[in-house]
């Protein structure tokens, strides 16, 4: 397969989520369109011979090209590779794989899985690619640019996804990606971001995920919540705490309005100011609280129909609060970053997560609302995820170069 003609990662990570679900046993039954496309590369089968071996052979090449350990053994158990699975059902293959990790299957389910998989994907192109296990593709050869120099929705894999050195230098990825969406008839863009959430500048609103007692993480974890909490502290110049900002203000808040001891309603959207991220041009912090804790557990749990509610009490605040700006003569906010709420502890899948977002985001954007809006990852397999979810509210397979 020619450079030109790489599959798109998304594409791959599709079909090999199908071959999970029914066995590497029930190949002959699928379609695999992409699979079966790339099985037909030099050495893989023979002139009129069924794809499905073919297809079974460059599965099992890229598993192989892993290189060991705990990803490709939970890969193997998955896919119904490892040696006497070829025949099991799909939740004893999940539920072995799961072992391998040492978590419960759910949690497995909405995490490792994913990653797995998407590792596999990831081996899969690059062996369509030409290049050797364990080598990057180029990021040229990721998929065809277009005439007008955007970049393709694929060019996320190639410099993204894998940190292992490569034969020669390849370009940074970038970490700002523009991209086409629509919704109601009405056609926008939103900036998708791929850092960590203490390197965004001047937006307006950045929306923190929260539990529903509104408690934020210690400073110095690496949750989102934590990160602002940390990054909005005002210190002195030997960077000793003067001002815990952001957590002083969310229990103003609390205090204020929640009753004492007791939890906020999920989907409750607490206002904050931005404490010492006013410097890179934040303004406000918008804390929503999806996250309810489990009894007796460091667990909690999230439903999509809470982080839905939660976005769209956002839309709703940023309009009352534009109200009071007016009132006062300050510049309204205009522009949002939202996170993948509930994506992290709260245990939904990034594609959950983001549909629970986008529809509150896609209700907004339908009746006409007029933002700029951002959304926010800090891993590059999450970028992909989310740029082919939102390039497809628009039908294109493309997004434009970021800024």
């Amino acid at each position: 397969m020619s450079p030109t003609q790489l599959p798109d990662h998304g594409a791959v990570l599709a079909e090999v989520r199908e071959v999970r679900r029914a066995g590497i046993v029930r190949l002959r039954e699928l379609r695999l369109p992409v699979l079966t496309g790339m099985s037909a590369s030099p050495g893989e089968g023979s002139p009129g011979e069924p794809r499905f071996p073919a297809v079974e052979r460059l599965l099992r090449t890229a598993v192989a090209a892993i290189g060991g350990g705990t990803l490709q053994e939970a890969a193997e158990f998955s896919l119904g590779l490892a040696q006497g699975t070829r025949d099991w059902p799909p939740a004893d293959r999940r539920r072995r794989a799961a072992q391998v990790y040492g978590v419960s299957v759910e949690r497995f389910r909405k995490n490792q899985e994913l990653m797995v998989l998407g590792q596999v994907a990831e081996q899969l192109v690059r062996l369509a690619s030409g290049a050797p296990a364990g080598a990057a593709v180029p990021a040229s050869d990721a998929g065809t640019a277009p005439a007008d120099g955007s970049a393709p929705a694929s060019a996320l894999t190639s410099a993204s996804i894998t940190s292992e050195p490569s034969a020669r230098p390849r370009p940074l990825a970038p970490s700002h990606h523009r991209i086409p969406v629509r919704a109601g008839g009405h056609g926008g863009h939103v900036t998708l971001h791929v850092h960590a959430v203490d390197l965004l500048r001047d937006i307006d609103v950045v929306v923190s995920p929260s539990n529903t007692h509104l408690a934020l993480p210690e400073p110095y974890k690496s949750s989102v919540a934590a990160s602002l909490r940390r990054a909005g502290a005002v210190r002195d110049p030997a960077g000793r705490l003067v001002e815990d900002s952001v957590r002083d203000e969310l229990r103003a808040w609390s205090d204020r309005f929640a009753a004492p001891g007791l939890s906020v309603a999920p989907g409750t959207v607490a206002p904050t100011g931005a404490g010492a991220l006013a410097w890179q041009g934040i303004r406000r912090i918008f804390h929503a609280a999806v996250a309810v804790p489990r009894p007796g557990t460091n667990d909690y749990d999230v439903q999509p129909a809470d982080v839905t509610r939660a976005v769209t009490r956002v839309f709703a605040l940023l309009a009352e609060e534009n109200g009071r700006s007016t009132d006062a003569g300050l510049p309204p906010l205009r522009s949002l970053c939202l996170p993948l709420l509930g994506a992290g502890r709260g245990g939904l899948t990034p594609a959950v997560s983001f549909a629970a977002v986008w529809a509150a985001v896609e209700a907004e954007l339908a009746r006409g609302g007029d933002w700029d809006l951002h959304f926010l990852v800090r891993r590059p397999e999450r970028a992909l995820l989310v740029a082919e979810l939102l390039a497809s509210t628009d039908g294109a397979p493309t997004e434009e170069p970021g800024p």
